[in-house]
C-alpha cells in the first residue's frame, strides 16, 4: 500500500522533478554508504530500501522516455 502511493506520486510528477529526486537519494545512498562504513549507521535496511527507491525512480524515467516516442 505504501509503495504503491510512492509509485503514484511518482508518476505524477514531471521528468525535471523526477531527475531532481533521483540525485537527491543517490546523494542520500552515498550518505549512508558513508556512515556504514565508518560504523555510525544503526538502520542498515534503509540502504536497500534507497537503491530501491532510486530503481523505481528510473523505471518510471525509462517509461516516460519510451512513452513520449
Amino acid at each position: 500500500m505504501k509503495i504503491n502511493k510512492l509509485v503514484e506520486d511518482l508518476r505524477a510528477k514531471s521528468a525535471n522533478e523526477l531527475s531532481d529526486e533521483l540525485v537527491a537519494a543517490k546523494k542520500e545512498l552515498f550518505n549512508l554508504r558513508f556512515q556504514n562504513a565508518t560504523n555510525q549507521l544503526d538502520n542498515t535496511s534503509r540502504i536497500k530500501e534507497v537503491r530501491r527507491k532510486i530503481a523505481r525512480i528510473q523505471t518510471i524515467i525509462t517509461e516516460k522516455a519510451n512513452a513520449a516516442e
